[in-house]
């Protein structure tokens, strides 16, 4: 039986968790303190994903880099792609808070999206 230790994320308790896998399935979760805890280490441990943050180049805003982050986790494995779409994205302002920046980064399904507002000067 493999186990694996994490810190839970869910809440700001950051419970020590510890999960038992047989053959890649997850058999139990214990060291949580509410239901959070055990469904973020049967994620972590099966399907990881993460939220992506960053930011990204705008032209003729007041100001020269918008914030941005994924709308919803992505898994892990792509968050690389992800950030090379990010990087090599070139945007015109203006740009309100919500605005689509990337389609579809890395084929997750998932949009970049802006989390400020950037007025054109």
């Amino acid at each position: 039986m493999e186990k694996r230790e994490l810190t839970c994320i869910g809440c700001p308790m950051g419970c020590q968790l510890t999960v038992e896998m047989e053959d890649g399935e997850v058999k139990s979760v214990t060291g949580n303190t509410c239901a959070i805890g055990d469904k973020y280490a049967r994620n972590e441990v099966t399907h990881p994903e993460r939220t992506v943050t960053s930011t990204v180049v705008i032209f003729g805003g007041d100001k020269p880099r918008i914030s941005v982050k994924t709308a919803s986790n992505i898994p892990k494995d792509k968050i690389t792609e992800c950030m090379k779409e990010i990087n090599a994205a070139r945007i015109d302002a203006p740009v309100k808070i919500g605005d689509i920046i990337v389609s579809n980064v890395a084929g997750t399904g998932v949009d970049v999206i802006a989390t400020r507002n950037v007025e054109a000067v």
